[in-house]
């Protein structure tokens, strides 16, 4: 059994850590409501650009738009977004396991992969790996990524589409669904497109194109791809807050327990001591006598 002074020392080591861990608990908590309020206020807006998409598409604009063209694929864009700092629980090595499956598949059927990767860990992971092409990697990018570090790794995604140098582009990202619940997904960002099921509502139907549709989906096309983008970014980062506040709690419970432990260990320490002691005393007075 350790000793009363070890058990203090140790006791007062959990505790600092408690503190650390619960100081990085709130901190995680503020960050996590910013960025759910901002994936919050931006779901609306992709959801409207995807019901215009929907209507555009039916009336057949999008036939001969360059980021609506399908083609075999034979070359695939990974983009894989992680954090830039651990203790964030298995935030990043769920995005990890859902990259590598999809490596896999690929190498299955022959297909060339290329990736774009954002967050120190994404970087770290993927340069790690052979045979893997790396097209650019993205670190330190704030909460609210915006200006030229967005446009830069936009432009990369969209022209190499154009060009035909990829034939799909995908992101593996954590969907943020509640603070208690986040899933790794990946989302086809191109070909452009829209789901069957999206319902255009009457506003849509009943709105008029000045000059014309064409022209109208020739305007927003880029800029709903990169709405696609910025909304996995805001997901991913409020998923990753998430992740870091339940984990930092959980952390803070254990050290909670661990320290009750540690106490009751003491004191039984303690009291056996005492107890020593006594049967000691006990055992000199009669031996005295």
């Amino acid at each position: 059994m350790a000793s009363t002074q070890q058990l203090k020392s140790r006791i007062r080591s959990v505790k600092s850590t408690k503190q650390i861990t619960k100081a990085m608990q709130m901190v995680a908590a503020s960050k996590m409501r910013r960025s759910q309020d901002a994936t919050k206020s931006s779901e609306q807006y992709v959801f409207s650009a995807s019901e215009l998409f929907a209507y555009l598409a039916g009336q057949g604009a999008t036939n001969d738009h360059p980021l609506f063209q399908t083609r075999p694929v034979k070359a695939r864009l990974l983009v894989v977004i992680a954090s830039d700092k651990g203790l964030a629980g298995a935030f990043n090595s769920n995005i990890m396991r859902k990259y590598l499956e999809i490596l896999r598949e690929d190498d299955r059927q022959h297909v060339h992969n290329k990736t774009i990767a954002i967050g120190r860990k994404a970087s770290q992971f993927v340069s790690r790996l052979k045979d893997t092409e790396v097209l650019g990697t993205y670190e330190d990018l704030p909460d609210e990524v915006e200006g030229a570090q967005f446009h830069a790794i936009l432009n990369t995604i969209v022209s190499h589409f154009v060009d035909k140098e990829t034939d799909e582009v995908d992101i593996i990202f954590t969907r943020f669904k509640s603070s208690i619940n986040q899933i790794a997904v990946r989302r086809r960002l191109l070909p452009a497109g829209f789901s069957a099921e999206t319902e255009v509502s009457e506003d849509v139907q009943e709105a008029t194109f000045e000059p014309g549709a064409n022209e109208v989906l020739d305007a927003v096309a880029y800029r709903l791809v990169g709405a696609q983008l910025y909304q996995a970014l805001l997901d991913s980062r409020a998923s990753e807050h998430s992740m870091r506040m339940m984990a930092m709690k959980n952390a803070t419970d254990n050290a909670s327990d661990l320290v009750d432990d540690l106490t009751l260990e003491m004191n039984k320490a303690r009291q056996g001591a005492i107890t020593q002691e006594l049967a000691e005393i006990s055992g000199g007075s009669e031996a005295m006598k």
